[in-house]
């Protein structure tokens, strides 16, 4: 199959690609996702093999306003109703229970109950009014790789695979979109992301913020639950942000492989770093370092020399969480620890 690259004045081409079945990565402000037919079973079944992903695993759905979600979902309380006014479109996603038979099981890995997210790129609503469908959309990836946040990270995993990836550039946000479950008697947080649960707070009065994972035998509600997730093929230790990156550096030049460190820049500027090691800046702060932390990973993918990477972390509050969140499943929990 030949992967098409499609800019964004070519929407109504990628639509058809769509409504014929066929898979078409899309834009959003968080990473790029794995479009399909989300009424389409075959088409959905498309996008478990390209990404080789576990088919219990549930897909987010991609709409364009509240109305699709209405078609699909048990009626709306009141609160839902809010949060969709105040999050969408935006990096929130939203789990409600469904009408019986309304979605297939592929899409819901087998729950009665389906994720919903309007995404904050006209691109992709464009796309998604132009299909007349709403659109299933895990990452763009090769399942438990880091996530794509360009048409260039798609291309690398998928091509050949799928029949086109929309392009609009590098994404705004870089982690995907927190996950709020809306099926239980109080809303949990299943996934931290852009939108933070002191903001949903803001509007609920009342979210658990919820573990993150769940174990061998349990049904994820959400995606990222279950499975390894966002890991390069080298290991990467997290250091903590309190650390003292001299002692880093010194640990570094004694590996006998090319070690990658992924830092900020006052972090970067603040050691003497070694020949064997390579530098990766993650921007000024948590927010910069959210955008580029997938990017930076996938650097080190393309580089097989790089055995190991040290990648700095932050307080796990705010955004930071959802950073947090991310590279503890990148690093598999391995955290580098430097004594003072």
């Amino acid at each position: 199959m030949e992967t098409h690259i499609y800019q964004p004045t070519d929407v109504k081409s990628a639509a058809e690609d769509i409504k014929h079945g066929e898979l078409v990565a899309f834009p959003t402000e968080t990473v790029y996702g794995l479009g399909a037919d989300a009424t389409n079973e075959t088409a959905v079944k498309k996008v478990y093999a390209a990404k080789g992903r576990p088919s219990d695993n549930p897909l987010i759905v991609h709409v364009s306003g509240i109305q699709a979600v209405e078609k699909y979902a048990e009626p709306l309380s009141d609160a839902a109703k809010q949060l969709i006014q105040t999050f969408w479109p935006g990096p929130l996603t939203i789990i409600f229970k469904l009408k019986p038979g309304s979605l297939s099981k592929a899409v819901t890995g087998g729950l009665t109950t389906a994720a919903f997210r309007n995404p904050k790129n006209q691109v992709t609503i464009d796309l998604i009014k132009a299909a007349g469908v709403p659109l299933v959309g895990p990452s763009a990836n090769t399942s438990g790789k880091p996530s794509p946040t360009t048409a260039e990270h798609v291309y690398h995993d998928l091509n050949g695979k799928i029949a086109g990836v929309l392009d609009d550039g590098p994404t705004e946000i870089g982690v995907e979109s927190t996950v709020l479950d809306m099926s239980t008697a109080v809303p949990a947080v299943l996934r931290p992301g852009g939108v933070t649960a002191d903001q949903l707070r803001s509007v609920l009065g009342t979210v658990i913020d919820e573990k993150h994972s769940v174990s061998g035998n349990e049904a994820p509600k959400a995606p990222g639950m279950k499975y390894k997730h966002y890991a390069p093929n080298a290991q990467v230790y997290i250091v903590d942000h309190d650390a003292d990156w001299r002692k880093a550096s010194q640990w570094a030049a004694e590996q006998p492989t090319k070690v990658g460190v992924m830092t900020t820049d006052a972090v970067m500027d603040s050691a003497k770093w070694p020949a064997n090691v390579e530098l990766f800046s993650l921007g000024s702060d948590v927010k910069s370092a959210s955008h580029l932390l997938f990017k930076g990973l996938r650097h080190f993918d393309d580089e097989p020399e790089v055995q190991l990477i040290l990648t700095e972390g932050f307080n796990p509050d705010g955004l930071g969480e959802a950073y947090m969140n991310r590279l503890n499943k990148s690093a598999g929990q391995m955290h580098f620890e430097i004594k003072k």
